[in-house]
């Protein structure tokens, strides 16, 4: 079992839940996620590890409302009750090192797990810019924690309702194009954002990872739900990733695949509530 500490409305329809998970906390690292199920008749889903505490024991997780069981845990769990269990770290962590200049660009939700990283090349000397983004200011997430690890934090609203009017994509477009020293780029957020930024650096050679947790669905590489063709591989974004070249993913292919399960995705409890089917 597994306590909530806190439970905060940041932004509509996303959560972000603090649990009492001491061992996970202790060795988990940036880029890792794991696996929640939250009672006996749940589905297990993953969530990558937004924020750790390894000396008070709790790890942060950031849940969007996107599905039956993303739902079940936002609107029926309060801080105090207990998850039936968690299971990481999982994953393999972000590639650590000192390469001089990083940015990090992150979107939307993606803003969280982009903070550990990026936390964490600030610690290892790195000049780190981080460009985020939302449609609107009320989705962008996470701004000072962000603010605070960050060099220069640059943040884009699509509507313009807050920073820079347009996509994450062109200040990092105009950064390469003024000939800045660029050594690493890392991207967390919807599919399509990230295919955006790997089109953008490619011209330039730089290297970019792409962290593609949002398509993982076991988590174990049993399921074969995160299947993804990189340098035209198979891989598995659970077991091999989350974290791949971007510049090798087949982003065609796995947005393709991400629109099997839209239908399932969208639907909503059924029974008042009183079972966990769907319609």
């Amino acid at each position: 079992m597994a306590k909530i500490l806190s439970k905060t409305k940041v932004s509509p329809a996303v959560y972000e839940l603090v649990v009492e998970a001491p061992l996970i906390a202790r060795k988990c690292r940036p880029g890792q996620f794991v696996i929640v199920l939250s009672d006996p008749e749940s589905e297990r889903v993953p969530f990558t590890i937004a924020d750790f505490d390894r000396e008070k024991g709790h790890i942060t997780m950031i849940i969007q409302e996107v599905g039956a069981t993303t739902q079940h845990i936002c609107e029926d769990f309060d801080a105090g009750d207990e998850l039936q269990n968690i299971v990481g770290p999982l994953g393999r962590p972000s590639e650590m090192k000192k390469f001089g200049t990083v940015v990090c660009v992150g979107g939307g939700i993606g803003v969280a797990p982009v903070y550990p990283i990026a936390r964490a090349y600030k610690e290892l000397g790195n000049k780190v810019i981080s460009i985020i983004g939302g449609r609107t200011k009320e989705l962008v997430l996470w701004e000072d924690k962000m603010r605070a690890v960050s060099d220069e934090l640059i943040v884009c609203t699509d509507d313009g309702s807050y920073g820079l009017k347009g996509f994450v994509t062109q200040p990092l477009q105009e950064m390469l194009e003024k000939g800045e020293k660029v050594d690493y780029v890392i991207t967390i957020g919807p599919v399509v954002m990230m295919r955006n930024v790997a089109r953008t650096t490619e011209p330039f050679h730089v290297y970019t990872a792409a962290s593609l947790n949002t398509i993982m669905v076991d988590g174990t590489g049993m399921c074969g739900g995160c299947r993804v063709l990189v340098g035209g591989e198979n891989k598995f974004a659970c077991v091999d990733g989350p974290e791949f070249d971007a510049h090798k993913v087949d982003f065609a292919n796995l947005m393709q695949r991400q629109r099997m399960y839209k239908t399932q995705e969208a639907e909503e409890w059924s029974c008042g509530g009183e079972c966990r089917c769907l319609k």
